[in-house]
């Protein structure tokens, strides 16, 4: 068995890298975190009720790094920009995409994770199987929350870059989005991989991606602007890309993890 940097390390049999005994001490310090829980494997609800995810056990990792104590709330997609800008919570989380028009509201960390956007339609559906096809049918739909890269794409990347389509269906959250694909009222769900993949696994057959993929993301926590806590968090996560942690979690969440289990 081939073990990670992050397992040596775990075991005792790797020394840690210099500059990660130099990550800053923030004194148990604490952190208000919120989240959506609805963007599996990154964060979701499993079976039992409970919080899990890729972001969170990412965000149990920072904390032990920087000493700091982590309280969570949720609260819906649409919400989450204005409210972290507002500094009712010192960070968000939800497979946040970084972009210029979200850095005039929020600072945003570095990059934890890289995704690809892709088509996500029910199991059996044959009536398109890309992009083009699906636009050119103007009897199909689309789902997507307002403000999210999955909408914004639908609307110039897919369809004819008018914002006030009426083949766009909104939800407030990505869950109820999945839910209006299961049950018919819309044909197809714009989302990245990760959940993509998520969504699927756990649909026994229900769902499918179809299509090329429609581009590459990439993920960040959001801050108020101005925050001092985007310097310890960008310094815990490249010292978790360099240990081999980051590849852990991708391991755990994307390759062994059973949705629904």
């Amino acid at each position: 068995m081939k073990l990670t940097a992050a397992a040596l390390l775990g075991l005792g049999l790797l020394a840690a890298p210099a500059f990660a005994q130099s990550l800053p001490d923030l004194a148990g310090r604490e952190v208000v975190v919120v989240t959506e829980n609805a963007y599996p494997p990154l964060q979701f609800l499993d079976a039992s009720g409970a919080a899990v995810g890729w972001e969170y056990d990412a965000m149990a990792e920072i904390a032990n790094r920087l000493n700091i104590a982590v309280k969570y709330e949720n609260i819906s997609w649409d919400a989450m920009i204005p409210a972290v800008s507002e500094g009712q919570f010192d960070l968000g989380m939800t497979g946040i995409t970084i972009r210029d028009d979200r850095r005039e509201q929020v600072d945003f960390s570095d990059s934890y994770m890289t995704s690809e956007m892709v088509m996500m339609v029910r199991g059996d559906e044959e009536r398109f199987s890309d992009a083009v096809s699906f636009a050119a049918d103007a009897d199909l739909l689309m789902a997507a929350q307002p403000g999210t890269t999955p909408f914004y794409v639908g609307v110039y990347d897919v369809l004819d870059g008018n914002e006030a389509n009426p083949r766009i269906k909104l939800f407030e959250t990505f869950g109820a989005t999945v839910e209006a694909l299961k049950s018919g009222d819309v044909d197809l769900v714009l989302t990245d991989g990760t959940a993509g993949a998520g969504y699927v696994e756990a649909s026994a057959g229900g769902l499918k991606i179809v299509g090329e993929k429609l581009g590459t993301e990439d993920f960040g926590f959001i801050f108020p602007k101005g925050s001092d806590l985007v310097a310890p968090m960008n310094a815990a996560i490249a010292a978790m890309r360099a240990d081999g942690t980051i590849d852990a979690l991708n391991t755990k969440w994307f390759l062994d993890y059973k949705m629904g289990e």
